[in-house]
């Protein structure tokens, strides 16, 4: 084997351990969460989708739907966006740019702690959120996404 070729298996062994090792931090879980005396129990993947890009602004109980957003930089945001919205967090920016401009819509809130969206959540009925999956729920229902 050539100094050449076991550089190049050297290199791509070492990205396949990175992927690896990273893998655990991209499964971190979350928990969509709404207010209290919202009827809802559960939605589905593409019904939270429109909730959250503003395509849809009632729950299917006919509610008004205020979502809120955890930070750009949240690892939840990550996993959330990738999960629920099918994007990563920069394709979803650049929804929400072409949609100012266009004159549509703003995005929604953004919060920047778990906590955060939790008090948003209590203090607004319509209000739907995510967090992190260890995060304290209390006085907010969790809702199912499918």
């Amino acid at each position: 084997m050539t100094t050449m070729h076991r550089l190049l298996k050297s290199a791509t062994l070492s990205v396949f351990a990175l992927v690896i090792a990273a893998a655990p931090a991209a499964a971190q879980d979350f928990k969509v969460v709404v207010n209290s005396s919202n009827s809802t129990t559960e939605l589905s993947a593409d019904m939270a989708m429109k909730l959250f890009l503003k395509q849809s602004t009632k729950f299917p109980n006919g509610t008004s739907a205020q979502p809120v957003d955890l930070a750009k930089a949240s690892a939840v945001r990550v996993t959330f966006s990738k999960a629920v919205l099918g994007r990563p967090v920069g394709a979803i920016e650049t929804y929400w740019q072409q949609q100012i401009f266009s004159g549509k819509d703003v995005p929604p809130a953004v919060k920047s702690s778990d906590d955060d969206v939790i008090a948003y959540v209590k203090a607004n009925p319509g209000a739907i959120g995510y967090v992190s999956g260890g995060a304290s729920t209390a006085g907010v229902k969790v809702i199912d996404v499918k």
